[in-house]
């Protein structure tokens, strides 16, 4: 048959172009892979070994495409079809006694590389090291955000999860609906969050970072849209960050003057000028822990939004610890102003991006939770000065 093949043939010609064209398209590109949530981008133990792993597999697999494609490009090449040639094909190697072993061999060895580190590696993320130091982190998912309990600290927060720098973290995965699947693309590979049963995993971050994660497991109508975060911090800053969420939620005073036209002193954080990832994402997150400056709130405004906060049934589903509000269907919200995302991630966290969630959620995240047993359920009609009000009281929450 090795005859009857020519390079001339239309197919092959265009499956050299596309393949000619492709190569092209990446060698322009630069083969950048350096985006937030890039698998070849490690910052920890267990994403390093799993991208070694990719690694160790991509150039077993180049080899045997290189060698298998250069076979046939030498026999398409040395038996194409001639002028004058007639029918007959060229000696075969099939039934030749030494061939076959030797490919047999040679492919259960390419088999053996991959298969012992792969192994290997499958015990190392399965099994939590230094367990009796590891921190213990509860995971559980729900449609579309992430719960983050500390059972040993006593503290509960959501959609960023704040570990410590080098030390192990374990992570019980759990789902109160369906399967989730838990991925920090620069710290570990992706793990299933499966109804009824308990999973868990670890990771770890080498240094103070700021990290994108994602739902990796469809879940439902906004699964692309169920993101969260995670924050690494050296010991001595997450020690001083546990001791901030353990506090009740920040409490302005209502007496206060308000702050019409005030501006916020240096050094506080100004939500709609410059709130930004893209300079410095950790240093963004520690900015975001500033309280504002004494003076640079408007009190009574955020007073009116504690209020509606309770009168339009918002702690029915939601938490503030110290503000009367003991829901436990949505996120936790007691630091909810010292977080940098609205949304489980979805949007910066901004005064602008809050109200767009609050007047719009279902604009945002369709079929949510909120919207369809909040604001259906409860019929809650918000008028704009009555967002504004619960912005301000939602971001004075640090």
């Amino acid at each position: 048959m090795g005859r009857l093949i020519s390079l001339r043939h239309p197919t092959l010609r265009k499956t050299a172009a596309l393949g000619l064209a492709a190569i092209a398209f990446l060698g322009c590109t630069g083969f950048q892979m350096s985006g937030p949530q890039s698998t070849l981008l490690t910052e920890g133990p267990v994403a390093r070994m799993q991208t070694d792993l990719f690694y160790l597999t991509l150039w077993v697999t180049l080899f045997i495409f290189v060698a298998v494609g250069g076979v046939l490009a030498y026999a398409q090449i040395k038996f194409r079809a001639k002028p004058g040639d007639d029918d007959t094909p060229p000696d075969q190697s099939h039934g030749h006694p030494l061939i076959e072993i030797g490919l047999i061999v040679g492919s259960t060895l390419l088999l053996v590389i991959i298969a012992i580190p792969t192994v290997k590696g499958i015990a190392y993320q399965e099994d939590t090291p230094d367990r009796e130091n590891a921190l213990v982190v509860r995971v559980t998912g729900y449609q579309w955000w992430f719960k983050f309990e500390y059972p040993e600290l006593g503290l509960v927060t959501a959609n960023e999860m704040v570990i410590p720098t080098n030390r192990p973290i374990h992570l019980e995965l759990r789902t109160i609906d369906v399967i989730h699947s838990f991925w920090v693309p620069r710290l570990a590979g992706k793990k299933d969050l499966m109804p009824n049963r308990a999973n868990h995993m670890w990771l770890q971050a080498d240094q103070p970072g700021y990290y994108w994660a994602q739902c990796a497991e469809y879940c439902g109508e906004s699964h692309a849209n169920m993101k969260f975060r995670v924050v690494s911090l050296d010991p001595t800053d997450f020690e001083a960050w546990t001791k901030r969420q353990l506090a009740d939620a920040r409490t302005v005073d209502a007496t206060a003057a308000p702050a019409s036209g005030a501006q916020p002193a240096a050094g506080t954080v100004v939500r709609d000028a410059g709130a930004s990832f893209d300079v410095s994402p950790l240093a963004h997150w520690q900015a975001m822990q500033v309280e504002p400056a004494a003076g640079s709130e408007d009190a009574a405004l955020i007073a009116r939004g504690h209020e509606l906060f309770k009168t339009k049934s918002c702690n029915a589903c939601h938490a503030v610890k110290g503000h009367d509000a003991m829901g436990n269907i949505g996120p936790d919200l007691t630091h909810f102003g010292s977080r940098t995302t609205v949304a489980a991630a979805m949007l910066d966290n901004t005064s602008a991006n809050l109200h767009l969630w609050l007047t719009d959620p279902n604009g945002v995240k369709p079929g949510n939770i909120m919207w369809k047993q909040g604001y259906v359920g409860y019929n809650i009609q918000l008028t704009s000065a009555d967002v504004d009000a619960l912005v301000a009281y939602l971001l004075s929450l640090k």
